[in-house]
């Protein structure tokens, strides 16, 4: 890749390219109002870490990553809940740039551990959260409503 990629906190300009990404991940067209109440909301919140990768021209991707205190780790635990790259700069090392900003900050606010989950339908994510050092170490389970 030529040009610079910038990381940088994900700010309420960046709503449309957020809104098409997830739009595009899940799949769906989710109901904009509603999204962007919770995408306002997420981004001003403390324990949410929101990152945007970009060059001059364009959003290339973003990650989302929520911490909270758990007691089954008596500590801080951070959990990446959205994490996207556009199709067109994929295997360009921009995921691992947003990636290693969220190591980062686990390592200079002393997280316990980073978590990720994937949708079992999206078995090529398995390979990159591998590649990218998660271990496949849990289940999780959903009811969905």
């Amino acid at each position: 890749m030529n040009s610079k990629i910038n990381i940088r906190k994900i700010e309420r300009q960046d709503l449309d390219f957020v809104y098409q990404s997830i739009c595009e991940l899940e799949n769906e067209v989710f109901d904009f109002e509603v999204f962007s109440e919770i995408f306002n909301s997420n981004i001003s919140k403390p324990n949410n870490v929101y990152l945007i990768a970009e060059d001059e021209n364009e959003s290339l991707g973003f990650i989302t990553f929520h911490i909270q205190n758990l007691l089954h780790h008596c500590g801080l635990v951070g959990e990446i809940q959205e994490f996207f790259i556009d199709k067109n700069h994929r295997g360009k090392g921009v995921g691992r740039k947003l990636v290693d900003e969220i190591l980062k900050y686990a390592q200079e606010n002393n997280l316990k551990s980073i978590e990720v989950t994937t949708n079992k339908k999206r078995i090529e994510n398995v390979a990159i959260y591998e590649n990218l050092g998660f271990t496949l170490s849990h289940n999780k389970f959903t009811i969905s409503r």
